[in-house]
Order: C-alpha cells, then structure tokens, then sequence
C-alpha cells in the first residue's frame, strides 16, 4: 500500500490512522517517497528496527533518527529497549537513561550537518518504568506501597526478560500517547527476543485471564473455596521446594495486584493496537551473511502472520563490487574517487599487482556471494523493499 502525510498525521491508501493528527512541523514526504527508507522517516510515528544481534542495528536505529531530524524536521525521539545499552556509544553521549536526553546541536555542527529539527534519545530503565506503572493503575497509597516493597515484584521488575519485553511496550505506548514527538525510533533486541517484545501485550493479558491467576488474587470467591483443599497441597508442595517465605510473598503480591490487572490489560490492548496502526511501520536490518539473511527472513515472515506489514529491510556493510563498471552499481553505492589517496600514475611493482588482482578476485567473488544473499532475502519479503548500505571504514 502507498504512504502518505498529511498534517503531521499519516495514513495508507485505503486505510485512516486510528491517531488524531499531531501538530508537527515535520516537512511533508516527498511525492515520490513511498517504497524508500527516506519516505518511511516521513510517513510514519513509530519505526520499530527489528533483527538479528551483531548486524549493526543500533546504530542503523540512531543513523535513521538522525536523518529523520535533518531532512524532515520536527522532534525525532530514538529508544532502545535492547538491554545491551550500545544507543549512546552511537550518538556519542553519555548518561543516557530512562528520561529522554536531546543531542546537543554541537554534535551534528562537528559532522557539518545543519538540522531542521531535533533529535533526542533514551534507554529503557525496566525497573523505573515498572514502579511508575505501579504508582499509576495502584487504587491507593497502600496498595502502591505493598507492591513496591514486595521481593516478589523487586525480582519480576527487575530481572525476568519477559517483564522486560512489556513495560518496553508500555514505555513506547507512554511516550507516544504524550504526543511530545513527530517520530519515535525504536530499537529491539536482537530477533527471536523482538518477538516477545512485539508479542508482550498479548501474553500479559493472556497472564491476568488465567484461572490460576485469578484462583490467587480471588482468595474469598466461591470457586477458590471450591478447590482450596487442591490449592493448600499445591502451595505446601512449593513451600517444602522454595521455601514458605517466596510463597507468602507471592500470594501477598497477587492479591495486592487485585483489582489492578483491569487497567494492565486495557493498557496492554491498546498497546497492541498501537502496534496494528497505520502510522507505525517496521524495518529489519540484517547482515549479508547466511545466518542473518535467514534470521531477518524468519522475522519479516513472522511479522507477517502477526498482521505487521514489513515496510522496509536494511541489509547493511554490503561489500562493494569493484569488479562492476560504474554504470552497473547500485545507486549511491559508487565509491568517492576523491577519498583515493594513492597516486594512479606511480609505478606498481608486478608482484605486488598480482597480489591485488587475487584479492580483487577474492573480493568479487565474496560481493557477488553477497548480492546473491541480498536478492534471496529481497524475494522471500517482497514487496518490502530493500536498502543496501556498503561496507564503510
């Protein structure tokens, strides 16, 4: 389907954003701008990068925002919900956090570029989103104050990668319902956990319709009093293995949870649509290497059968194919004949071009296996299209 913008607001041909439309000062994407990287920066709210570890995505994450903020203007936000935290060696910062942090302008006048808008950056603190979920759905002070000192609640906020995967989401949801940016740039953990990171809303509401859940945050209804007997052997059976404490804890937690878990599985419902709008698109980036190509096909496939439509795939450091004429490259790809500092006309020894010549066969040989790889995967996740970004020093 074609993109489009209007009024800071975008929409797919056929199809209108459940969003209201913003006031932003982003520029209008280009006419012909659909089916590229570049149009998708201008037609969309929120690009989530998925794919493989290792293939350069965060920082394609952060290059991206940042060529949103330069070209289109507006406020750029990029976030990253990978727990390995590599978001502020890309944008050269320090002290990234939880908050969102502007990149000075100074930074994009040292590479010489002049922005039209801003750009900021954040990274996900899980346990200090978590607490402020829990003061925002807690009926009461009380509550609230149960929950957060509870060690039950200290180790699931913390430490479990599925309580991770959520509150990313929340987060993304918070941050995008405050309608403080034109764009947000999310990047995800490497692929299989950006899965669960897609598909934590559904199995946190699946979580709070479980029988067994609601048997332990339901304690004086008449079914829990109907197998009591049955839940007394259960919980003395785990008491004897984990001891009475963690589970003295657990049931205190649940039941402090009661009456909460309607506002969390709203919250999670709408997180999922958010993820389902019109004005939310995906990029994965991938490698070209056998085992990433097929990494970002499993995932652009997955996305898919989860009624994501993939919008574009980066497949980046694509060696450059010297063994082409220039006429044959792909656009843009052509390397800068000015950044050659080896003088054409001096003498080479016949040794040494030799030498050059198995290497350039190696080369060409390992850039065409690439280009192979590149145009599988651009097969198997068509029509999406497919952006090559060359192998820089």
């Amino acid at each position: 389907m074609a993109a489009r913008t209007t009024g800071g607001a975008s929409t797919r041909t056929g199809a209108t954003s459940r969003r209201p439309a913003r006031r932003g000062t982003r520029a209008a994407a280009p006419a012909n701008g659909t089916g590229t990287l570049d149009g998708l920066l201008a037609s969309r709210e929120i690009i989530v990068a998925c794919g493989p570890g290792g293939v350069g995505k965060t920082t394609t994450a952060a290059a991206a925002a940042a060529m949103a903020a330069v070209h289109h203007g507006g406020k750029v936000l990029v976030l990253t919900v990978d727990p390995a935290r590599r978001l502020a060696n890309a944008l050269g910062l320090a002290g990234i956090g939880n908050q969102e942090r502007r990149v000075p302008a100074e930074a994009f006048a040292a590479a010489g570029v002049s922005p039209r808008g801003e750009l900021w950056a954040a990274m996900l603190d899980t346990k200090e989103s978590w607490d402020a979920l829990i003061r925002r759905h807690a009926p009461d002070a009380r509550t609230r104050d149960e929950i957060l000192a509870n060690p039950l609640y200290s180790d699931i906020s913390s430490r479990f990668v599925q309580s991770h995967d959520y509150i990313a989401m929340e987060r993304l949801f918070e941050i995008h319902a405050e309608g403080g940016y034109d764009l947000i740039v999310v990047d995800t953990p490497p692929t299989r956990n950006a899965l669960d990171f897609l598909d934590a809303p559904r199995r946190l509401a699946g979580f709070l319709d479980n029988r067994v859940f609601r048997l332990v945050v339901s304690p004086g209804k008449a079914y829990m009093r109907a197998v009591s007997v049955a839940s007394q052997v259960l919980l003395r059976t785990i008491a004897k293995v984990a001891g009475s404490e963690i589970v003295d804890d657990a049931i205190a937690f649940f039941q402090a949870f009661d009456g909460m878990e309607t506002g969390f599985r709203e919250r999670a419902t709408q997180v999922e649509r958010l993820l389902e709008e019109d004005s939310t698109g995906f990029v994965v980036v991938a490698a070209p290497r056998r085992d990433s190509i097929a990494e970002a096909a499993f995932f652009g496939e997955r996305l898919a059968e989860g009624h994501h439509e993939l919008d574009v795939v980066v497949v980046n450091r694509v060696l450059p194919r010297f063994d082409l004429a220039p006429e044959a490259w792909p656009p843009g790809e052509w390397p800068d004949e000015a950044a050659v500092d080896e003088d054409p006309t001096a003498p080479v020894a016949p040794d040494a071009l030799a030498e050059l010549e198995a290497n350039l066969d190696q080369l060409a040989r390992l850039a065409a296996s690439e280009a192979a790889l590149v145009e599988e995967v651009a097969a198997r996740l068509a029509p999406a299209p497919v952006v090559r970004v060359p192998y820089l020093g």
